[in-house]
């Protein structure tokens, strides 16, 4: 039994089936609201002094405060659709491969790790609400790399190639702000430890695996194409170069060990 199986007996409660999706939903409710309101978003964006100052509840709409999709439109809208379609699936697969009280700790995690940085950088981390996203996404990407998803529900493509680029804008983004490098080094905490660090161990075994493989059936080969062997205990001339071997009066090979008299 492991730890999150430990864990899991004593606080499953914390369990939360579809979290993903109802944090995609909140998005989309976010964007609605944005027909209504264009400039909700400054009522849920994070704040120090105003958190500190007792409007506590946007250290959770801080996650919502942009829809991420801009202003309203029919473009935005296919966007929008894409999207949510996408995190269903991410929310889906995760929680198959790593059960829901261990997904649900990911996403959990993620929160706290990006409320923490907002709160120690001096000022508030634009897009915050996106990188849960990104980390569920490089995440489901590694789980599921060969998995093909339809690109603007035209292209055929793999997902990890598309963790990849994704992988590739977080590092490009990094370089280009090295004030945010402790930011998305820290946000990112939850895919290094739930995703990224075991699979670079499941690489290594299965590298592992493969090189012994490979001297088993060289020794394999080797061994085919011995000159000599006993019919009785099987050594050959070269798994054992020591041994002597004879022929019996039967006219079959023997090692010295069960020669016949």
């Amino acid at each position: 039994m492991n730890f999150f199986d430990r864990l899991e007996r004593r606080a499953g409660w914390l369990a939360f089936p579809g979290f993903l999706r109802y944090y995609a939903l909140f998005h989309v409710l976010v964007f609605v609201l944005q027909f209504i309101r264009p400039n909700i978003g400054d009522l849920f964006e994070f704040d120090r002094e105003k958190i500190l100052s007792g409007e506590v509840w946007r250290m959770a709409t801080m996650f919502f405060a942009e829809s991420q999709f801009g202003s309203p439109s029919l473009m935005s809208i296919i966007w929008l659709f894409f999207a949510v379609s996408i995190v269903f699936m991410i929310s889906d697969g995760i929680e198959e491969a790593w059960s829901t009280f261990k997904a649900s700790l990911f996403y959990y995690t993620g929160i706290v790790l990006v409320l923490i940085m907002n709160f120690i950088y001096p000022v508030a981390i634009p897009a915050s609400g996106v990188v849960l996203y990104g980390s569920a996404f490089i995440a489901f990407a590694t789980l599921y790399p060969r998995k093909e998803i339809l690109l603007f529900f035209i292209i055929p493509v793999q997902i990890r190639f598309l963790g990849m680029f994704a992988g590739f804008l977080v590092i490009l983004n990094a370089i280009a702000q090295p004030i945010l490098i402790p930011f998305y080094l820290i946000a990112y905490a939850n895919y290094f430890i739930w995703a990224g660090i075991p699979a670079l161990r499941g690489t290594v075994r299965q590298i592992e695996s493969g090189q012994r493989k490979k001297r088993f059936h060289s020794a394999m080969m080797d061994e085919e194409g011995a000159f000599h062997r006993c019919v009785v205990c099987d050594r050959n001339d070269v798994a054992d170069p020591e041994m002597e071997f004879r022929i019996g009066a039967d006219g079959k090979e023997y090692c010295t060990q069960h020669l016949p008299d």
